[in-house]
């Protein structure tokens, strides 16, 4: 692993006006994470924990309102605007729903050519045999950049939406929920397709997902949001082995178990996720918590740091709960 992560982030905070303008929605609360060189962070929890605002704040895509950004070691947020333009060919994003992504109005060869035209990459002949390229790096036939994209099929779709990802050979690619729009059955040949360009290209991915499951599969770490914090974090194995913290617990049990000699203790969580207008005060999990102290109630915990990751772990099993003495 790298010494120098290619993406830090550090006390990311963002909030949005309430509908009403008096009051704030509380998206992100002090997040902190580090992706190393060719490495796939999963970000998991579910939804309207934040998750997706974090890709958006990781890419600039909107401003955080504090905290720090580090892209290849440099202060991501002191780039201004032409200097940004000339990072963005570095990171790249794919979204959840690829028909909504694509303009229906244009043929797919100036979807996958428009990265390049903005900047400025090859002329038209060059863009063409570019495009015929990434085409087939994705699995379509060439032939496909006459057509629109209303002719494709979903999965087809993604695979035009992956390859205007990677057009500009970027070094990062946010997958934002890349495949909860598909069938079952397509959904592995898209995991299969981005597992392949990560170590045909060297890709480093941040994969963004409420299926535990498929982040089990891709990803080196996880970190586990719950209502615009991080509450754990730690290599995939050893997240899904030993988690440690009672949200973690909650996710995991609720994974179908394929063996039907196991039976694993499903850990069943009271109420709902509690509005981000109005978190509650010390742990943001407590009101749910089957496991809560009254010093939960009180006061937001430390991080622990588990000292048995495994050896060459770029970071340790880390845990924000009251339940383990910080250390």
């Amino acid at each position: 692993m790298s010494a120098v992560p290619i993406l830090e982030a550090r006390d990311l905070v963002k909030r949005f006006p309430s509908r009403d303008g008096h009051g704030a929605i509380q998206a992100l609360s002090g997040v902190s994470l580090a992706l190393q060189p060719g490495e796939t962070l999963g970000i998991v929890g579910e939804s309207g924990c934040g998750k997706s605002t974090l890709a958006r704040v990781l890419l600039r895509l909107i401003e955080p309102d504090s905290g720090t950004i580090r892209f290849e070691g440099a202060d991501f947020r002191a780039r201004g605007v032409a200097d940004l333009r000339r990072a963005r060919r570095d990171m790249q994003l794919v979204f959840q729903d690829p028909y909504a992504s694509l303009d229906p109005r244009l043929r797919i060869g100036s979807i996958v050519a428009e990265p390049l035209v903005i900047h400025g990459i090859g002329d038209r002949a060059a863009r063409r045999r570019r495009v015929a390229e990434l085409l087939e790096l994705v699995g379509l036939d060439p032939d496909a950049a006459m057509l629109y994209p209303h002719e494709f099929s979903g999965g087809q779709r993604q695979r035009i939406v992956i390859a205007r990802a990677i057009a500009l050979e970027p070094k990062l690619v946010i997958a934002d929920e890349p495949v909860s729009a598909l069938d079952v059955s397509i959904q592995s040949q898209i995991l299969n397709l981005l597992s392949d360009l990560k170590r045909r290209l060297g890709l480093s991915y941040i994969f963004i997902s409420h299926d535990l499951g498929i982040v089990h599969h891709m990803s080196d770490r996880v970190a586990v949001m719950y209502l615009g914090h991080v509450v754990e974090m730690a290599p995939a194995e050893q997240l899904f082995e030993d988690p440690r913290h009672p949200y973690t617990q909650a996710l995991i049990s609720a994974i179908p178990e394929p063996d039907p000699t196991r039976v694993r203790k499903r850990v069943v969580l009271s109420g709902d996720l509690p509005s981000p207008e109005a978190p509650p005060p010390g742990c943001p999990f407590h009101p749910r918590c089957p496991q809560a102290m009254p010093v939960c109630r009180e006061t937001f915990p430390a991080v622990t740091d588990f000292v048995d990751a495994p050896p060459g772990a770029p970071d340790p099993h880390r845990v924000w709960c009251h339940l383990y003495p910080a250390g």
